[in-house]
C-alpha cells in the first residue's frame, strides 16, 4: 500500500468507526464488547482491500455491507456460542435517553440475524433495497418481504413510531 493509500485509509477509518460501532451495536443488540470486535473486523478487512487497483465506489456503504456479511457468518463459526449477558454495563451508553435506546436494542435483539443485517443496512446504512438485496446475494422482493415483517415486529413491541427511537 502506498503512503497516499494508507493516509486516506486512515481518515476513511477515523471519520467512519463511530457511524461502523453503532451499527455493530444495532446488529449485536447492544453487545459493547461484540460490536467493538466487529467493528475492528470490519476496519480490518477494510484496510486488506483498501490498495485494490480499482478503488471502491461508496467504501462506507461497502464498509456496512462487509460487517453484515461478518456478522451473519459469525454463527458458523464454533465461538459463537458464547452466550450474551442479559444485562449490559452501565457505561455502555452516555446519552441520557439510555432507557429507549435499551428498549429499542432489546427489541432489535428479538429479530433474526438475518432481520436485524436487512434493518441495518436498509435504515441506518441508509441503503435501497436492490443494493441490500445485491450485497447480501438476495432478491429485492425477499429483501422488501423481510423487511415488512421485521418492521412489523418491532412495531408490535415499540409502537407505531420508530423513528422517534435514538439510534445514534
Amino acid at each position: 500500500m502506498t503512503p497516499d493509500q494508507e493516509a486516506e485509509y486512515l481518515i476513511f477509518a477515523r471519520g467512519r468507526s463511530p457511524g461502523l460501532f453503532r451499527g455493530a451495536l444495532l446488529l449485536t443488540g447492544g453487545d459493547w464488547h461484540r460490536s467493538a470486535d466487529l467493528t475492528q473486523e470490519t476496519l480490518g478487512r477494510m484496510y486488506e482491500i483498501w490498495d485494490r487497483k480499482h478503488p471502491i465506489d461508496q467504501p462506507a456503504g461497502y464498509a456496512h455491507t462487509v460487517m453484515a456479511r461478518i456478522f451473519l457468518a459469525h454463527r458458523r463459526r464454533k465461538s459463537s456460542q458464547e452466550r450474551p449477558v442479559d444485562q449490559l454495563p452501565e457505561a455502555a451508553f452516555t446519552q441520557p435517553d439510555i432507557t429507549r435506546q435499551l428498549l429499542l436494542l432489546q427489541s432489535l435483539n428479538r429479530l433474526s440475524r438475518n432481520d436485524r443485517a436487512v434493518l441495518m443496512l436498509r435504515f441506518y446504512g441508509d441503503l435501497s433495497v436492490e443494493d441490500v438485496a445485491d450485497r447480501l446475494h438476495r432478491t429485492p422482493g425477499a429483501i422488501r418481504v423481510q423487511t415488512h415483517r421485521a418492521l412489523t415486529r418491532l412495531r408490535a413491541e415499540l409502537g407505531p413510531d420508530l423513528r422517534e427511537l435514538p439510534l445514534s
